[in-house]
């Protein structure tokens, strides 16, 4: 092992890697039909794409059209990841004397000889403080199989950890909220149980104003009709799993209830009838799968075609077309499961800023609206 040579070249691009991989949480990416390139990934950082180009650049028309092809690249994964704005640090790690640098919007382009290169950039530096943690001395063999050793395995936890994420769990929480809706809806099919609970638990402006807050819970295990149930409980089994599986059992049922409260504020603000239904709870899920998906949207590839995003859009088309369905409730409850999915944190990409600015947002729609309901 001691008596293997390896070139400045690949030190240098181990050393780039490693340090990306281990220290700024970098994902490697697959990209088809490229070659002598390595692309990183990290949604979370403001500097979302870091691409090495491994090849070697004989003069500045070859960078030009490398550059082009990498911009190229970078908006495919932007409209992949739904990404508003991306941008990419671009490196070549060997060129001819001769090139000079390419200036192209949201790719910034260096190239380096040695590893002090990277540590001097202002573009780096900016980027990455903490950069010069880089080592820019010489590296024997072993030391740079060790640094492999410690990219594979911090790749394996990370996999790890969303592996669990992903696991296939047992929704009980859903199965008991399904059950209990069924249940309560079966009772309701006796003319004096129905007119009894309507007109003691149902969503109602009057009442809610006048103190009856549980209204906003209660109203929301009521159904009117067959249909009204079929299509909840249909949703419910769609969404609910997905969502109890990506959250856990606890955040799940705040996301739930946060949801019902926001969507019958939003109902209770916005009509003058009585509301009943799960749809407000169960538009918070949707907003829940929304949020999370948009976390993830690098790890699910298929989400946009799967019979959960289908499930959510004709939803919504019914909210707006459908007589006597509330669209305000279902549109709250998407915004305040949304917002209540931001608040509770997903486990592997918690951020507290974006958690406590969401739950002072929620507090405040909530008192809002408790206060247009008050004055109404």
């Amino acid at each position: 092992m001691q008596n293997i040579k390896v070139s400045n070249k690949d030190e240098i691009i181990m050393k780039i890697l490693h340090y990306f991989v281990t220290k700024e949480n970098y994902k490697p990416m697959i990209i088809r039909g490229v070659t002598n390139e390595i692309w990183l990934e990290n949604l979370d950082n403001n500097l979302k794409i870091i691409r090495i180009n491994t090849g070697y650049l004989h003069n500045t028309e070859q960078l030009a059209f490398d550059v082009r092809k990498a911009k190229s690249i970078m908006k495919n994964i932007k409209r992949k990841t739904l990404s508003f704005k991306m941008n990419m640090l671009n490196i070549i790690v060997d060129s001819g004397e001769n090139v000079k640098n390419i200036e192209e919007k949201d790719v910034e382009t260096i190239r380096i000889s040695k590893i002090s290169d990277l540590k001097r950039n202002k573009f780096v530096k900016s980027f990455f403080p903490n950069i010069s943690e880089i080592n820019s001395k010489k590296m024997s063999a072993i030391e740079l199989f060790a640094l492999t050793d410690e990219i594979n395995e911090k790749n394996y936890k990370e996999e790890k950890k969303v592996m669990k994420l992903f696991k296939n769990k047992k929704p009980y929480v859903t199965y008991t909220l399904m059950f209990i809706n069924i249940l309560i809806f079966i009772l309701m099919l006796h003319p004096k149980i129905y007119n009894f609970m309507i007109n003691n638990f149902a969503n109602y402006y009057f009442f809610i104003k006048n103190g009856e807050v549980y209204r906003l819970i209660t109203s929301g295990f009521l159904h009117a009709n067959i249909i009204h149930i079929f299509f909840n409980m249909y949703a419910l089994s769609v969404v609910g799993p997905e969502a109890e599986r990506y959250y856990g059992k606890i955040k799940y049922l705040l996301i739930y209830f946060i949801s019902m409260i926001i969507g019958n504020l939003f109902a209770s603000v916005f009509t003058t009838s009585a509301g009943v239904g799960a749809s407000g709870a169960i538009f918070g899920l949707f907003g829940s799968l929304l949020f999370f998906s948009y976390n993830y949207r690098a790890t699910l590839d298929g989400l946009l075609r799967s019979p959960v995003m289908s499930t959510i859009f004709v939803n919504l088309i019914i909210s707006f077309i459908i007589p006597n369905v509330s669209a305000s409730a279902h549109i709250g409850g998407l915004v305040g499961g949304f917002l209540s999915s931001m608040a509770v944190g997903i486990e592997t990409k918690k951020n507290k800023s974006n958690m406590i600015n969401a739950l002072i947002s929620i507090l405040i729609m909530i008192c809002f609206l408790g206060y247009v309901i008050y004055t109404k």
